[in-house]
């Protein structure tokens, strides 16, 4: 996988709009693995996506102690499964979060991704999140149908 494209986020407003920037592109059975240190923003550009989806009035709450949970969108039918795998002892353990059903036919946002090992499809979009400076940066990184979506989305 290549990095697609390279985004400076100068504080938390500009991660939460990566994140509505990133929900006009999503299809059913997308997965965006969201990788970066604690405090990185991945719960943040999460929170971003879904709200843009389903409203700024939608509670999205960091997903640590429950590890999954799931938004539907009611015009589009799509289910969103918000993953947070900090504290996942196995990668297995995935299967009885209802990861089949989320990269099926939903939309898998997920944090930690590392720790989902092979599960992962190689068609995922990796969203990789540090700190520089006095602000963030995320690099897009990806491939296949991930590097069309993001060129058309980068030239406008």
């Amino acid at each position: 996988m290549k990095t697609l494209t390279e985004i400076n986020l100068a504080n938390e407003a500009a991660t939460r709009a990566l994140g509505a920037r990133l929900a006009e592109l999503l299809r059913a059975g997308d997965v965006i693995a969201l990788k970066g240190d604690l405090g990185a923003g991945k719960t943040t550009l999460a929170r971003g996506l879904v709200q843009a989806l389903l409203g700024p009035d939608e509670p999205v709450p960091s997903p640590t102690f429950t590890l999954v949970q799931a938004y539907r969108a009611p015009e589009t039918g799509l289910t969103f499964w918000h993953f947070d795998l900090y504290r996942l002892s196995h990668a297995d353990e995935l299967v009885e979060l209802g990861w089949e059903d989320a990269i099926a036919g939903g939309v898998a946002l997920v944090e930690w991704p590392e720790r989902a090992a092979d599960l992962l499809p190689e068609s995922a979009l990796w969203v990789e999140l540090s700190d520089e400076g006095g602000g963030r940066t995320a690099r897009l990184i990806g491939n296949g149908e991930w590097r069309k979506r993001l060129q058309d989305w980068t030239a406008s």
